[in-house]
């Protein structure tokens, strides 16, 4: 099972929708009305210390919008360390246990906003490859400090826009999905307001699941942009801005301690700021 054609279709893909929210981004530093000049990103190109592959690596940090925000491409390959090959097989991933090689693509997404009014977000979709098997994950959730339910809505309306063309109950499997994953069990609450979430995506229909993924890409900068034009004028107190770092902390417990994704990143070997461009610039524990 070569797969090499769809491979290469799903790694191109995943570099232009990098390339086209990088863009959307610098615009909104350009529409942001301030002394200080717009951000821009700092690309960087990383590169597994092991085996093959890497990819590119877009922060912008202390922006006119953006307080820190990383948009990341990869396309790695090699053999998957011994932790990581447990866990998938004990995932029920065929073949794994036998055969350690793999092959992944994907996007990551996480922004920390300079105004507390506007939300932190994340995103990422992927593919994975083995010799004996394939399959998609990813998602979107919103992170607000200061909750706006208008907000809420908007958001989780445009993640049931593109997921119900491709299954009726996508969004409501995906939605549980990230409300169990994107749980913080030694604080008893959830880091955000959800969004979705899926893994392990093989209908037996790679178009199928490859154009599934593609609309939840696709659908990322409807869902997120609005809100940051509608917020990003808002005035801030203090006590916003203790809010905001308080709930950094937060996101950054997740994802250090339960987060899939940054997990497989430094068991892998994959550059490590890379890995770890979703923690917040600063954060505060009270």
């Amino acid at each position: 099972m070569d797969m090499s054609d769809e491979r290469r279709a799903a790694a191109e893909w995943f570099r232009s929708l990098r390339d086209t929210i990088v863009a959307a981004f610098e615009g909104l530093e350009e529409e942001a009305i301030s002394d200080s000049p717009p951000g821009r990103f700092t690309v960087t190109p990383t590169e597994r210390a092991e085996d093959g592959g890497g990819g590119i690596m877009s922060v912008m940090r202390g922006g006119r919008v953006f307080e820190k925000v990383g948009v990341n491409w990869s396309e790695v390959h090699g053999t998957l360390a011994p932790r990581a090959q447990s866990a998938m097989a004990a995932r029920g991933v065929p073949g794994i246990a036998d055969d350690p090689r793999f092959w992944a693509s994907g996007i990551s997404l996480v922004a920390h906003m300079q105004n507390p009014h506007v939300p932190a977000v994340h995103m990422n979709t992927r593919m994975f490859w083995t010799p004996s098997a394939w399959w998609f994950g990813g998602g979107a959730d919103l992170n607000p400090c200061l909750e706006y339910p208008e907000d809420t809505a908007h958001f989780h309306g445009t993640l049931r826009a593109a997921c119900t063309p491709h299954g009726t109950d996508y969004y409501d499997r995906f939605k549980a999905w990230a409300d169990e994953y994107f749980f913080i069990p030694h604080r008893g609450r959830a880091r955000g307001v959800g969004g979705i979430f899926y893994d392990d995506l093989n209908s037996g229909d790679w178009q199928a699941d490859f154009a599934f993924t593609r609309a939840v890409g696709e659908a990322f900068l409807p869902a997120f942009v609005p809100l940051v034009r509608r917020r990003m004028v808002q005035e801030w107190e203090p006590e916003h801005r203790d809010a905001q770092l308080i709930h950094r902390g937060l996101y950054a417990e997740y994802n250090l301690v339960y987060d899939r994704g940054t997990k497989f990143g430094l068991e892998t070997g994959h550059n490590a700021d890379a890995v770890l461009m979703s923690l917040p610039p600063l954060a505060k524990w009270v």
